[in-house]
Order: structure tokens, then C-alpha cells, then sequence
């Protein structure tokens, strides 16, 4: 008999850990595993990606609570799950007036403990030899559902962030595995949480390169990218990780500097305002161009001259890995994991951290068409897919 795979997410809309659960999908031997894939909300571009092998569970009404406005669950009758949320937000705000912190990301966590015990159990489903929790809030994953292991994922960097580890250490601790997408991502996690070293188990986020040549082949738009000067790209999710905000600065320091160049970023998200004032105020409505929501980025990194990643922090940008396959030289800003994606001046380049010095970096790349050669050379003699990742789940259980 095929083993058992339960994986749990809450919604598949277009993001690093979206893409990288459906590289997971993709990468999956099915003549060896029957996988039941839980998606507490039936919503994102993703789920028309869902490998026909994986078998879709069917949306449980609760479950979709969890993130959705408040206002809308009340009328819906899920007073009880609209109060476990609220009261989860005070004890976060608590916690930060008491600890003197602030956005601490421990608000998802108190929200799984107050919410998870009004949720349907999930273990009429029977017993799975592998339950995998990809993203937060992993008590669902704990307290639902009867495996015989239980994994959790880690997607970013934990070291930079706030949170209440003696709130979430019991949650982590619950599981057999721990994955970590890179070595960095595991030295941040283990900063905060150094007793669950044993735990941890390296598996970087699957990417087959045949998908993303494929994708990428597809055609552009009309009229979203200028053919004229320099084309930069840049893909991610509009928030204070991702750094858009702080790009339009860099955008307006290589203008200055006589660049003829347009920066297209592809994404959405909440701080698409921040970002738009930011374009505002450098006055760069002509040459950094958001380009919204995009189901398949890959056109886009294909046509742009030089690939950035801006972000102020990262675990690891599949994106980065993404431009790779697809022979692009790519810029990233020296982010605490940034040796961990690519080593600089070989298949890209490491840039300072900062506007000022962000723009020096990318303006001499920019300046420097010998070493974009150089490491466009180097990048089609060189693999960055990693479908045999997904043989450690082989090696487990």
C-alpha cells in the first residue's frame, strides 16, 4: 500500500511559500504516496496548479475563519471564532506593552491557541504516515490530525523577528521535524529556539527547472514592459521584508546618475500604498512601475535585463533561484541568509544593504557588461533545480 501524505496551508494565493509547496507537489513520486492536500480557503491563483494526482480535501467552512475579516465570520455566525480572534490580538498587545516590543509576529501564534480548539477535528480521516504543517498556524496540524510523524516548515528568518518563544516553543516542540529551507533560515530559528537543533532537518524549497523554462516561455502582456534602456525586475510580495518601498529610492539614485533604466515589479500585497508613496515621492512614476498580480512571473524575470532583490530580509527567495534557471545575472542586497543564495561574483552579485550603497553596486554591474557575461556563462553551464530534495521525505518515514 502507498503511504499516507496530509499537508495543511491556508490559501494558495501567488507567494514564495505558495510556489514552493507546488514545487513540493510536482516533485512527489505518486506510485509510492496517496497525498491529501488541506487548503483551509479555496482561494488563490495557485490552486489551478495543484498537481491532478493530489487529492484536493474538501473546504470545512470553519477553517476558512481564520483569515478572513472579523466582521464578515459575525454575520456568518462564527461569534465564537470572532472573539478567540480579538481576544488573541489583546494578549499579543499585552505582551508587546509588557516586553516593549513591537509587530510581533506572535499574534498568529496566539490566534492558532484561541482558535484551534473551536475547529472540527480532522482525524475521521484516519491515520497518516506523514502530516505536514507548510505554513503557520501549525496547531491545526498538531491538535487535528493523527500521524504517525508531524513536520512544520520554516520560510523566513526568524532572527529578525519578535515573538513570544515561551508561547510558541510548545507548538514547535509538538514535532518530529522541523524543516529548514536553508542553513541561514536554521541558524535564525535556532537563535530563538536553540533547544529544537535536534529537530531541525534541511530541505530547500523544490524548483524544477523544466516548469519555470516553460512558464517563462509564455508571452507578456501587451505594452507592460518598455523596450528602452535598461529593463530591472523584481518579484515578491508588497511588504517591509521585500524592501519595495526602499527600491524606489535606489530606482531614483541610478536615474540621478544618468541610468536610462525602468524597474518593473511584479506582486501585491499590504504595503502597496507605502510603496506608491514612495514612488511618488522619488519622483519615478515613469521608471518604477508596479505591474500588479501576475499568475506566472516567469515572462516577466525572462525579459528583464537584470534581476533584484531588494529584500531587508529573506529566508530564501525562490524567486533568486527562479531568475538562475532562466540565465539571468540577479543583484540581491547583503541580507543576513544572502551567501546562502548565491555566491557573489559567480552566479550573482551581493550589494550593501542601504540605498547609497545598493546604487553603487548596480550601477557598476550595470556599468560592467563583461561580468554580467561572465556570470550569464556561468549560470547555463549550472543546475538549479532540486527535485531529488523531496527524496528526504523518502529517507524519514
Amino acid at each position: 500500500m502507498n503511504k499516507r501524505i496530509f499537508i495543511a496551508i491556508q490559501y494558495l494565493e501567488i507567494g514564495g511559500a505558495e510556489r514552493s509547496l507546488i514545487g513540493l507537489l510536482n516533485a512527489i513520486d505518486y506510485t509510492l504516496y496517496d497525498v491529501d492536500l488541506f487548503v483551509y480557503r479555496h482561494t488563490g491563483e495557485f490552486m489551478s496548479l495543484i498537481p491532478e494526482k493530489v487529492n484536493l480535501l474538501p473546504e470545512i467552512k470553519k477553517y476558512t475563519t481564520l483569515s478572513r475579516p472579523i466582521k464578515d465570520i459575525v454575520k456568518e455566525g462564527y461569534v465564537d471564532i470572532a472573539l478567540a480572534r480579538l481576544y488573541a490580538h489583546w494578549k499579543n498587545k499585552r505582551y508587546e506593552r509588557k516586553n516593549k516590543v513591537e509587530n510581533s509576529i506572535s499574534v498568529f501564534q496566539y490566534v492558532a491557541t484561541y482558535t484551534t480548539p473551536l475547529l472540527p477535528s480532522l482525524k475521521h480521516l484516519g491515520e497518516y504516515d506523514l502530516a505536514i504543517s507548510f505554513l503557520i498556524p501549525h496547531n491545526i496540524v498538531r491538535d487535528k490530525v493523527k500521524a504517525k510523524q508531524k513536520w512544520a516548515w520554516i520560510h523566513t528568518d526568524y532572527s529578525f523577528l519578535n515573538m513570544n518563544t515561551k508561547e510558541e516553543l510548545p507548538v514547535w516542540n509538538a514535532f518530529n521535524k522541523i524543516i529548514s529551507i536553508s542553513e541561514s533560515v536554521t541558524k535564525g530559528f535556532l537563535s530563538k529556539f536553540p533547544s529544537l537543533e535536534n529537530k531541525i532537518l534541511l530541505m530547500e524549497n523544490i524548483l524544477s527547472e523544466q516548469f519555470v523554462r516553460q512558464q517563462a516561455e509564455e508571452p507578456l502582456p501587451p505594452n507592460t514592459m518598455n523596450d528602452t534602456g535598461i529593463k530591472l525586475c523584481s518579484v515578491g510580495r508588497f511588504s517591509y521584508p521585500k524592501a519595495f518601498d526602499r527600491a524606489a529610492y535606489i530606482c531614483k539614485e541610478l536615474v540621478e546618475r544618468g541610468i536610462d533604466l525602468h524597474w518593473y515589479v511584479v506582486g501585491y500585497g499590504g504595503d502597496e500604498q507605502l510603496i506608491r508613496k514612495a514612488i511618488q515621492d522619488t519622483h519615478m512614476e515613469e521608471r518604477f512601475i508596479l505591474l500588479g498580480k501576475q499568475m506566472n512571473p516567469y515572462p516577466f524575470i525572462n525579459a528583464c535585463d537584470i534581476y533584484v532583490q531588494p529584500s531587508r530580509y529573506e529566508g530564501k527567495a525562490v524567486t533568486v533561484r527562479e531568475a538562475q534557471i532562466l540565465g539571468k545575472p540577479v543583484v540581491i542586497t547583503n541580507f543576513a541568509t544572502a551567501p546562502s543564495q548565491l555566491t557573489d561574483g559567480v552566479d550573482g552579485i551581493i550589494v550593501p544593504d542601504n540605498v547609497e550603497g545598493a546604487a553603487d553596486g548596480i550601477a557598476a554591474f550595470i556599468n560592467n557588461p563583461h561580468k554580467q557575461a561572465e556570470i550569464k556563462d556561468y549560470l547555463r553551464t549550472h543546475h538549479y533545480g532540486n527535485e531529488e530534495e523531496v527524496n528526504k521525505i523518502d529517507q524519514y518515514i
